[in-house]
């Protein structure tokens, strides 16, 4: 009779956990990054913010605190016995994502059509500020976008993997960590909202 394999569900955790801190210190560079041009350029920024759609900031926020709440819901619903019940907070949260990505295209696609994007002839025309104010949003909403489409991936995975049975309520550290991942992904956003589209 074969052994069952080891796990080391404190050693994945802490992996995890290290792995999120260099996600952090890359988006803190970006922050960092924000926080040197804004103070050069104040009046480009808070002009330049007034350009983009509040009410798609605003909707793609909530979407993503509600998917991270179902993420968690998610955790808790397995560990009681329910994989039915995790499934279908997990298929809400993968949802949620796509509704954020095509929320993100249309409001890109919106601002790319006005000649809102770095280099362009618009930008060319006005202050400085503006031409680094939509630099730094796209390349900082371009690679959240990523992580939001790597995220659905991973909990597209993990949701194969709870109807599988292979994680369930006694081996459940994947979806954990999945749902880590997903936090910092709602967590990084809630500071991009507020830097990019609530400057006064």
């Amino acid at each position: 009779m074969s052994e069952a394999p080891h796990r080391d569900d404190a050693g994945a955790k802490l992996g995890m956990w290290l792995f999120l801190f260099t996600e952090l210190l890359l988006f803190g560079g970006l922050f960092v990054l924000y926080a040197v041009y804004v103070t050069r350029h104040p009046e480009s920024f808070a002009s330049a913010s007034n350009e983009l759609d509040l009410v798609f900031g605003t909707i793609n926020t909530l979407i993503l605190i509600t998917s991270s709440l179902a993420v968690a819901a998610s955790v808790t619903a397995l560990r009681k016995g329910s994989p039915g019940t995790a499934q279908v907070l997990l298929g809400a949260a993968i949802a949620a994502a796509m509704v954020f990505m095509i929320n993100k295209y249309f409001e890109w696609s919106e601002k790319i059509e006005h000649g809102l994007y770095a280099g362009s002839s618009l930008l060319k025309d006005r202050a400085d500020g503006w031409g680094v104010y939509f630099g730094l949003y796209y390349f900082t909403t371009g690679l959240h976008g990523l992580h939001v489409i790597i995220g659905a991936a991973i909990l597209a995975w993990v949701f194969i993997q709870v109807r599988s049975g292979r994680i369930n309520r006694e081996h459940y550290i994947s979806l954990e960590n999945a749902g880590l991942y997903w936090h910092l992904v709602d967590l990084i956003w809630i500071f991009v909202f507020p830097l990019y589209y609530l400057i006064l």
